[in-house]
């Protein structure tokens, strides 16, 4: 392992953090190589969450990330006979909307949760747009925008991780890798009236190689260091960026996801917006080469196709350990039997 990765990642956590300069996705002057060379060494996770940043100087506008932020409230505020046309529990739809828990699993402790949520593929834009609402009348302009921009954010961060990770290929997570669709969760928690009896998301953590994180300027987030909840409180105008599970994967456990939950509150109603960076779903993951050594680091994890990863995530209900559990090297679990293997834990 190359020095840089010693240690700049020898000790991470769950939110990670960078100031990002302006990076040019065509062709860069020697400056602006030595300016991105100096951004991937200051880049590290944070050695706890008290430590760690949010991601500030991201090059997506403003007005675009209001914009948007504007249109989908826009969208939740509209008369429940508009948006009930929407309303799915069909996974396979490329727009819908539902109410409840993150899964499709009862909750055991009874937890009822307290959110609608807005869920849809946003890029390819092309590809995509047609398949959103027309209304309100510039939902589609203003989610076409900020799709784009952090779509190029996350291609830019990417290749920022390829970089601070020490591999010689710094596009690396280009193509199937990250190349699946990008869906997105707009998340809204209306006020409760007893936040004691609800939640908002239950804990877990993500299934993708990276989440994209606008939470506004209402806190709810909170994620789990040392056996806590600890409140990750929002800044204007930044994103938190975290790994999922398919990094930690991909990267041998140097990089890992750290489970999250959201909680409501009586006095605001709150939204976020979450845009998954995914492989494609007949891509084959697991530990990049330039992360082993068959001496000191060899697999900790066993191959699979993205297809495969979501089954076994959604059987587990989202839980980090009985995922990983599940793809660790001479696991000899049958996929078939999943279900029966978690719902026995």
């Amino acid at each position: 392992m190359s020095c840089l990765r010693r240690n700049a990642l020898a000790t991470t956590s769950y939110w990670m953090i960078s100031r990002l300069a302006s990076l040019s996705s065509t062709s860069k002057e020697p400056s602006e190589k030595a300016a991105d060379k100096s951004l991937a060494r200051s880049w590290r996770p944070a050695r706890s969450l008290a430590s760690s940043r949010h991601v500030v100087n991201h090059d997506v506008g403003e007005d675009v990330i209001h914009g948007f932020r504007e249109a989908a409230l826009e969208f939740f505020r509209m008369p429940e006979e508009a948006k009930l046309k929407y309303y799915s529990t069909d996974h396979n739809k490329p727009f819908r909307v539902f109410s409840g828990s993150l899964t499709s699993h009862n909750d055991a402790n009874d937890i009822r949760y307290w959110r609608d949520c807005l869920k849809l593929r946003c890029y390819p834009v092309e590809k995509l747009m047609h398949k959103w609402p027309s209304q309100p009348e510039m939902f589609r302009d203003h989610l076409a925008k900020y799709a784009v921009a952090v779509q190029e954010l996350a291609r830019r961060f990417l290749r920022l991780i390829a970089e601070g990770l020490g591999f010689d290929n710094h596009d690396f997570f280009e193509g199937d890798l990250s190349g699946g669709e990008t869906l997105m969760n707009v998340n809204y928690y209306p006020r409760c009236p007893d936040p004691s009896l609800t939640m908002g998301i239950r804990p877990h953590s993500d299934r993708h190689l990276l989440t994209i994180l606008s939470q506004g300027e209402v806190s709810g987030l909170q994620a789990k260091h040392r056996g806590r909840w600890i409140r990750v409180q929002p800044i204007h105008n930044a994103f938190v960026i975290n790994f999922g599970l398919q990094m930690e994967i991909v990267t041998n456990g140097l990089l890992p996801s750290v489970e999250h939950r959201a909680v409501t509150n009586s006095a605001k109603a709150r939204m976020s917006v979450a845009s998954l960076i995914t492989p494609k779903m007949d891509c084959r993951v697991g530990p990049a080469p330039a992360m082993l050594d068959e001496k000191t680091n060899p697999p900790k994890f066993k191959d699979f196709v993205c297809s495969e990863f979501t089954e076994v995530y959604e059987a587990a209900a989202g839980n980090r350990e009985a995922v990983l559990d599940f793809f660790k090297i001479h696991h000899t679990q049958n996929p078939a039997c999943v279900d029966q293997h978690f719902n026995m834990h």
